[in-house]
């Protein structure tokens, strides 16, 4: 964290920028390294010796936690197609915190369990220096066999729990809150306050306009006329002198508005200014455009707005592609899919009925309700699909792993829960309370980001991947590992589980593992 925090102050980055690295980061480093240390327990507990078990949580485990980190690095990192600066230095410092955090799960927590083999064991397996593997039922898999016995209701219960906390969602009004966000004790928030009760909520936020009278006859007279025609516009409350250049031929002049820079009367002034440009302009032979902070925070959300659907459709199309790769199946990656898209419009929705709408503001220390900032739901959606996928992978690929070895369909599932469940949940809530802890945060960038994440996680790990997957799957049956055999062939084959470990030479099948199936010739 402190290399991430001098990085970010030798590059020049935000602070914000910084903390939302280290956020990630944070999250993400306890997640993979908890991953591997539990894979490292369950081959301690099948009787391996410490180096050949830290040699397989490594291979499967570890395989699993590299593509995880790069499925995170991939999102982040194409944020940069959106073309606004500040979001390109988000996304990859943030990416470069996921990096970091991959390379110490593969080295330094591998390291530690060879120095300390022991000292993740439960206290009474410390002193026979191994643990003892249980056959009993865990909690994970008797949910397993609830959610099968069940599918349907619990499978409607999920998709209309998340699609009502996502109706929200379509209210979504982007903006850039500036002072009037912060906190009231802040200098800058009273400030804000006494400016706007003295001279009204718009002088906080004037528009800029710039007049280009070069090609006119009379630049001066020109801009007076467009200076004019803007102050008749409806919701103009004053227009200032026009100030000119040495040469007399381009002239600024400012725009206060009627209402506050995030008010969405205000957006439609400057859109209303920018619509009637070919009416003012006529006969002055001069052009003018609007600008200023307040302007390019609404173009910044507008391109933004434009941006998060086709961001969204490319982030949904890579997580298939991946899926496919890694499940080699057709059906279980359009599910996965399409259960990060429920868990990401539920957590907007929440995001928008808190800090838009106002209920339960005050709860989160909020004081000031508005527009969701430009920035965050796409930085949002970045960060969500890598998560999504995290649980996605580790908890299906255990699924995979026991059908490939023999079990049936609701055996696998029952063993993926068995396994992984317990890590899941732990991971789960681990980085639940991360992102929660920094919604104490002043900065609202911080405090939205932090309770979307939180959100989004929640509604994810429990509800998408612990109920919505093994529901889907059981409907599903065994078409859910299917995949055509133009397909299979097609496709490079990726080790995620670490299955070609047991056939090494020397090293020998877990006792409880059934025969490797032949592979099937096409």
């Amino acid at each position: 964290m402190a290399t991430i925090l001098a990085l970010s102050s030798a590059l020049g980055l935000s602070t914000t920028t910084g903390t939302l690295a280290m956020m990630l980061g944070l999250a993400v480093g306890i997640d993979y390294a908890l991953f591997v240390v539990s894979r490292y327990r369950e081959e301690r507990a099948k009787g391996r010796m410490p180096q050949e078990a830290v040699g397989m949580a490594v291979g499967t485990a570890g395989s699993a936690v590299v593509f995880a980190g790069l499925t995170v690095v991939i999102a982040l990192a194409g944020l940069a197609v959106v073309g606004i600066p500040m979001l390109t230095k988000m996304g990859l410092a943030a990416a470069g915190a996921v990096v970091v955090a991959v390379l110490i799960a593969l080295t330094l927590v591998p390291a530690f369990l060879g120095f300390w083999p022991n000292a993740v064991l439960p206290r009474r397996a410390r002193r026979r220096g191994r643990i003892e593997e249980s056959t009993e039922t865990n909690g994970g898999a008797r949910w397993a066999r609830f959610v099968l016995r069940r599918p349907i209701p619990v499978l409607l219960l999920g998709v209309v729990g998340l699609g009502a906390l996502a109706l929200p969602a379509a209210d979504l009004q982007l903006g850039m809150p500036g002072d009037e966000a912060k906190p009231t004790s802040t200098t800058e928030r009273r400030a804000y306050d006494a400016l706007a009760e003295g001279f009204g909520p718009g002088f906080n936020g004037p528009l800029t306009i710039v007049v280009d009278g070069e090609g006119a006859a009379d630049p001066k007279g020109a801009a007076d006329s467009i200076a004019k025609e803007i102050g008749a516009t409806k919701g103009v409350v004053s227009v200032s002198p026009a100030r000119f250049n040495d040469a007399g031929d381009t002239a600024v002049f400012s725009v206060v508005p009627s209402t506050a820079p995030t008010d969405e009367k205000t957006k439609t002034l400057v859109m209303t200014i920018r619509d009637e440009r070919p009416g003012i302009e006529s006969g002055t032979g001069a052009s003018y455009e609007v600008t200023g902070s307040t302007a390019m925070n609404i173009d910044i959300a507008e391109k933004v707005q434009a941006a998060l659907v086709p961001y969204l459709i490319v982030v949904v199309g890579l997580a298939i592609v991946l899926l496919l790769v890694v499940f080699r199946s057709l059906l279980v990656p359009l599910k996965a899919a399409l259960g990060f898209l429920l868990s990401v419009l539920a957590s907007l929705g929440a995001v928008v009925v808190v800090f838009q709408q106002g209920h339960g503001a005050e709860l989160l220390g909020v004081e000031q309700t508005g527009p969701i900032m430009s920035l965050m739901p796409i930085f949002l959606v970045g960060i969500v699909f890598g998560l999504a996928m995290d649980y996605e992978v580790f908890l299906v690929s255990r699924m995979r792993e026991a059908h490939v070895h023999g079990e049936s369909l609701a055996q696998a599932v029952t063993s993926g829960f068995r396994h992984s469940a317990r890590v899941v949940v732990a991971a789960a809530l681990i980085m639940i309370a991360v992102f929660a802890g920094f919604v104490g945060e002043s900065d609202s960038m911080i405090k939205m980001i932090g309770f979307g994440l939180a959100s989004a996680v929640l509604f994810d790990a429990f509800v998408v991947r612990m109920a919505i997957v093994p529901a889907v799957l059981a409907l599903l049956g065994g078409k859910a590992w299917w995949l055509p055999k133009w397909l299979d062939r097609m496709l490079p084959r990726v080790d995620v589980e670490g299955e070609a470990l047991s056939r090494r030479p020397g090293t020998e099948p877990a006792p409880d593992a059934a025969p490797e199936p032949e592979p099937a010739r096409t």
